[in-house]
């Protein structure tokens, strides 16, 4: 089904308002435009703002006796919701090949960070990988496919971004220090240092109706990278997982972890844009 068979009603509907906004001043187009922000911004997340949900609905009301774990359920309700979104159109294929990506590179960190204990998936399931429930792949998936639908949906362009190849070097030192400093001394400063160096003086022009607005890209990572970090308090009082802090009762996840995402989120930024390099 065409989304602009769905989006058409919603498009008339956002041009009369416009029409009206125009007649009554600057704070008017202001308030709408900030408003079609919004919605924009809901959609680039619709992916990750189901799975989300999934994970309070099922902490809220899922039976403890159930015949299929909840965990379980959580995989083949995220593989249901893929499918779902693609086949109404309002998730694209290349946003799908996103998210199997970073569902591959977050499940292979994921089975190291919980065998050094770093947190635990406190319930029992069948389809997991050592002591990493196969769900949390799409966790990590969410970034990526907000990442890819935010780039369409407002249009992305860029000046003095850094190359290609600069990008991809910096995205492999992170991923490798999520490993390394276990056991090696941590190079996380470094690496801040490095990301400032090299999108320090990027600008993303971003287009929320007709014009394009713009912002430092840095900003919108550490602001993308609070959000994750405040999902993360969401998924952890849902009990989808646990820090070790949060074994004897649920705490507000420590704001060092903003650091974590937001490095994290610069190795999903490089996937992203490398499948977009690979299709043009």
């Amino acid at each position: 089904m065409s989304t602009s068979r769905w989006l058409a009603p919603v498009v008339a509907l956002d041009e009369r308002v416009a029409g009206w906004a125009a007649g009554q001043g600057r704070w008017a187009v202001f308030l709408h435009e900030f408003v079609c922000f919004g919605i924009r911004q809901a959609r680039a997340c619709l992916f990750g703002g189901c799975l989300l949900f999934l994970l309070l609905a099922t902490w809220v009301w899922y039976p403890d006796d159930a015949w299929l774990a909840r965990y379980d359920f959580l995989v083949l309700a995220a593989l249901g919701l893929q499918v779902g979104l693609i086949a109404l159109g309002l998730e694209t294929v290349e946003e799908a090949r996103v998210i199997f990506c970073f569902h591959v590179v977050g499940t292979i960190m994921e089975i190291f960070k919980t065998a050094m204990g770093s947190w635990v998936y406190p319930e029992a399931s069948v389809l997991r990988i050592g002591g990493v429930p196969l769900f949390t792949g799409f966790m990590y998936g969410a970034v990526g496919s907000y990442i890819a639908r935010a780039w369409r949906l407002f249009d992305f362009r860029f000046t003095h971004h850094p190359p290609f190849a600069a990008t991809a070097w910096l995205a492999v030192a992170i991923y490798v220090n999520f490993f390394t400093h276990h056991f090696l001394p941590d190079m996380r400063g470094l690496l801040f240092v490095a990301l400032a160096v090299l999108f320090g003086r990027t600008w993303v022009y971003y287009r929320i109706r007709h014009v394009h607005r713009r912002m430092p890209l840095l900003l919108g990572f550490v602001l993308v990278a609070l959000f994750i970090w405040l999902a993360e308090n969401v998924g952890t009082f849902a009990a989808a997982w646990r820090y070790p802090a949060q074994r004897h009762g649920w705490s507000v996840v420590p704001l060092s972890k903003l650091g974590a995402w937001l490095l994290l989120m610069i190795i999903s930024y490089v996937l992203v844009s490398g499948i977009r390099r690979s299709r043009r």
